[in-house]
C-alpha cells in the first residue's frame, strides 16, 4: 500500500460496550503509527512466515492454505453475521517467544453500524472490537482497540497506542475471510484471524 487514503471509519469514541453496542459513534482517522502498520502489512506477513518456517512450522503453514498466503485476497466484502474465528500468530518479537501459535476457535460477530460494520470478539480475555470500512475491491480497513479481562467498555481508539489495532479484512475463499493485524504490540509480527460464517 504505497498510498493510503484517509481512513475515516466510524468507531469507538469510548462508547462501545463489550457486547459490541455503539451509543455515540464518532468519526476518526488512523493514527500515524497505525498508518505505518497498515502500509507494512506485507512485510510483517512475510517476516512472520519466515520466522515460523525457521522454527519448524512449514507443514502447519501449508495446511492452512490460502489463509497464510500473503497475496491470497480475492475480493468481496464480509457479510454481517456470526463467525467462527481463529487466531494464528506468526513470528516472534522476542527470541524466547514461539514463532507460531494457532489458538482454538472462538465466536465473533460482524454487524451493521452507521456507515461501516462493527467487528466484535464475543468472549475471551483479549477481545478486539472495531470498525470495518471498505478500502478497495480487494480489502477493507479495520480500526479498533483491545478489550481486556472483565472490562465492560472499549477504550477510545487513539487513547492508548498499546491497545490500538489496525488491519485489513480480506476474502480468501468461498466462505472464508481473514483479518490481518500487522505488528501487534505484543508477541507476534502479525496476527491472522480466520473468519468462517457459522451458518
Amino acid at each position: 500500500m504505497k498510498h493510503l487514503a484517509p481512513l475515516a471509519a466510524l468507531l469507538l469514541g469510548g462508547c462501545v460496550s463489550a457486547s459490541g453496542s455503539l451509543s455515540e459513534p464518532a468519526r476518526l482517522t488512523a493514527t500515524d503509527s497505525d498508518r505505518q502498520r497498515l502500509r507494512d502489512w506485507r512485510q510483517a506477513f512475510t517476516a512472520g512466515l519466515a520466522g515460523a518456517r525457521a522454527a519448524g512450522h512449514a507443514e502447519d503453514i501449508r495446511k492452512e492454505g490460502a489463509l497464510l498466503v500473503p497475496d491470497a485476497a480475492i475480493g468481496g466484502g464480509i457479510p454481517n453475521g456470526l463467525y467462527r474465528c481463529r487466531v494464528v500468530k506468526l513470528g516472534a518479537r522476542q527470541q524466547e517467544m514461539p514463532a507460531y501459535i494457532a489458538y482454538p476457535a472462538f465466536s465473533c460477530r460482524v454487524a451493521a453500524s452507521g456507515r461501516g460494520q462493527l467487528f466484535t470478539k464475543l468472549s475471551g480475555s483479549q477481545r478486539p472490537v472495531g470498525m470495518i470500512a471498505p478500502r478497495d475491491q480487494l480489502r477493507s480497513t479495520f480500526l479498533g482497540t483491545l478489550v481486556l479481562g472483565d472490562e465492560l467498555r472499549a477504550m477510545a481508539y487513539g487513547t492508548d497506542p498499546e491497545r490500538d489495532l489496525a488491519g485489513w479484512v480480506e476474502r480468501v475463499g468461498d466462505r472464508r475471510w481473514r483479518l490481518l493485524l500487522p505488528y501487534p504490540r505484543f508477541e507476534s509480527l502479525i496476527d491472522v484471524v480466520e473468519l468462517v460464517p457459522t451458518q
